[in-house]
This record gives C-alpha cells, sequence and structure tokens, in this order.
C-alpha cells in the first residue's frame, strides 16, 4: 500500500487491526511485537487517512474501514500504480469480510443493526462519494465530531451541504470544526427542532438511522427508489428552511437564502457592521445566550443588550424572525 501513501510499519497494524471488531493500541502492540505508543501513533495517521475510526469512550479503542470503499479514496489521489493498489485494496477486503460480519446487498431499503455498522456505513458513504454529499447533522455523537474524509472529498471537487441543529453547535469544538470545513468550501446552515440523521451520497443511496439512542442503533440503507426520491425532496426542503451559518463575520458558501432570497435592492447599507453580522448570524442558529457570549467573548448582559438592539433594528420579535429579516436584508 505504499504506492497510496502508507508505510510499510502502518499497513502492519492496518492488516492486524483487521483480525478484530476493534482493539487498543496496547492489543495490537502485543500481537505485533512493537511498542504501543509507535503502535498509537501509525493508528493516528491510519485515521487522518481514512482507513480507521475511533471508537467513543474514554478508552482509546479502534476499528477498521471496510478496505475496499476506504482504499479507493486514497487510489483518486495516486494514480500511479492504480491497479496494483486495487489487487491490495481486494486482498485486504477478502480479510476483512472473513471476520466482520458482512452487511451484504439487499434490495432498496436494508436494515442495519447495532452503532459499529452503522458508523461503518457513514464512513463508507463519504468514501465512496464524487459528485454531492447532503447531511442532516445533530447529536448524539458515537465517534469524534472530526471528520478525516471530508476535506478530502472536498479538496476533490465535491459538493457538500450539511445542516445542523443549535444543539450541534454547542458541543465543544464542533463550530470551529464547522468553520474549518467552511473554509474549505462545505455549504453550512442551520435548522432548529431538525428531528433526525440523514446522509445521502450523489442522491444514489441514504443511510437513515432509526433511532437517536447510541446503544440501540439500528438504520436504513436506501438505494435508488421512491423512498430515496422522497428523502432527497425532504432535505431540500429543510435547506430552504434553514439559515446559512456565518463564521467571523464571513458567510460560508452556499446556495440561494431562504425565505425569498435577499432584498433585490440588494445589501442594506445601514446594516450591521462584522461583529454584530456574527451575532445576528448565531441569534439564528438556535444557540444560548450562555454559548453565544462566550463564542463572541461578550459577557452575557453586553450580548442580551445587543441583541435587543438588533431586534429593534430589524423590527423582529424573535430570534428566528430576525434571522429571516437579516437573510432578506442581505446582511447573511
Amino acid at each position: 500500500m505504499r504506492a497510496v501513501g502508507v508505510p510499510r510499519f502502518d499497513e502492519g497494524v492496518y492488516r492486524t487491526l483487521l483480525g478484530y471488531r476493534d482493539a487498543t493500541p496496547a492489543e495490537l502492540g502485543r500481537d505485533l511485537g512493537f511498542p504501543t505508543d509507535r503502535v498509537d501513533r501509525a493508528l493516528t495517521r491510519l485515521r487522518h487517512q481514512g482507513l480507521v475510526s475511533r471508537l467513543s469512550g474514554r478508552r482509546r479503542r479502534y476499528t477498521a474501514i471496510e478496505p475496499d470503499a476506504a482504499v479507493e479514496t486514497l487510489v483518486r489521489h495516486r494514480t500511479t500504480q492504480l491497479e496494483a493498489v486495487r489487487t491490495t485494496a481486494m486482498e485486504l477486503s477478502s480479510l476483512f469480510h472473513s471476520v466482520q460480519r458482512g452487511d451484504g446487498r439487499g434490495g432498496a431499503v436494508e436494515l442495519l443493526e447495532g452503532p459499529q455498522s452503522l458508523g461503518r456505513w457513514f464512513v463508507r458513504l463519504q468514501h465512496q462519494v464524487q459528485v454531492e454529499m447532503l447531511v442532516l447533522d445533530r447529536p448524539p455523537y458515537a465517534l469524534a465530531q472530526s471528520n478525516p474524509i471530508e476535506p478530502a472529498s472536498l479538496a476533490g471537487g465535491v459538493r457538500w451541504r450539511g445542516i445542523y441543529t443549535p444543539e450541534a453547535l454547542e458541543v465543544p469544538g464542533a463550530l470551529e470544526e464547522i468553520e474549518r470545513l467552511a473554509a474549505l468550501g462545505e455549504e453550512s446552515r442551520v435548522l432548529p427542532d431538525l428531528p433526525m440523521k440523514l446522509a445521502i451520497a450523489d442522491r444514489q443511496v441514504a443511510l437513515l438511522p432509526l433511532s437517536l439512542d447510541l446503544g440501540t442503533s439500528r438504520a436504513l440503507l436506501v438505494r435508488e427508489s421512491t423512498l430515496l426520491d422522497a428523502l432527497i425532496d425532504l432535505f431540500e426542503c429543510y435547506w430552504e428552511r434553514a439559515l446559512p451559518l456565518m463564521h467571523g463575520g464571513q458567510p460560508t458558501a452556499g446556495g440561494p437564502h431562504p425565505a425569498g432570497g435577499p432584498d433585490p435592492a440588494g445589501p442594506d447599507p445601514d446594516g450591521p457592521d462584522e461583529a454584530d453580522r456574527a451575532l445576528v448570524a448565531l441569534l439564528a442558529s438556535g444557540m444560548t445566550d450562555a454559548a453565544i457570549a462566550r463564542r463572541l467573548g461578550l459577557s452575557t448582559r453586553t450580548m442580551r443588550r445587543r441583541t435587543r438592539r438588533l431586534f429593534d433594528q430589524l423590527s423582529a420579535s424573535n430570534r428566528f424572525q430576525a434571522g429571516i429579516q437579516a437573510a432578506r436584508r442581505g446582511w447573511l
């Protein structure tokens, strides 16, 4: 696998992990006869390359990503020795399926059981997407929120649209991660009371969790069908209702503004300064006053005083109205 940037030692760690459903660095180190810290560094590199995932919990445990999906993403960025790399991927996939429970490929709808199966399929969809990824994002999360696969997809020209709940933005480090992804090209919006999670790759296959309980996760894998068409339409409806996220005074890349788009007259010349633009976007996101104040480095009292002034300026009586009015005036 050196042709796709995986060193020999890291490949050995990956092959060993394929023999487990999940394992710690110490367990893999005992099998390989190498120090735990060296194996741990290799797992970190493999995670950044999208070959392994770290499971949630205080103890560091890792699980392998299905090879024929994970390696394909690396192949896109390494055209040399392409056939040799694909042969290696097939070999690793055969080993993977000899240990892991096979997901199989069913009909239009397939039931997935358990959080690990759901997590593997979500990673697989991200590896396979070539044109567009649509995501509804809300807590709780089984894995760390940092996503090493999405930046590579964005760099490869994939259009990535994400709709977040306000609760997702209040997870420590989440807003900074969304800002980083937005700078790379993700189109981000926020919608209060988002009831579900959803991921749709290339409008061809969708992953729909049936429960938000991480302990008893079940999900539907939906392939091309009228149900998939309905899920795509549902995402587009949510997208039209959601408000653009703005980070540090800069709007994310995105399509038309909700609620009819900006005022045809153009941006309001008497609009807010950059600090107020950031405030109105965070208000529209649904974050709590305390969270917004921390984000902007203000006291809660100062933040609320500025909020009242913005409401007066926008003729709004609540946050959502303020967001709609700000979008119409071209402030977002």
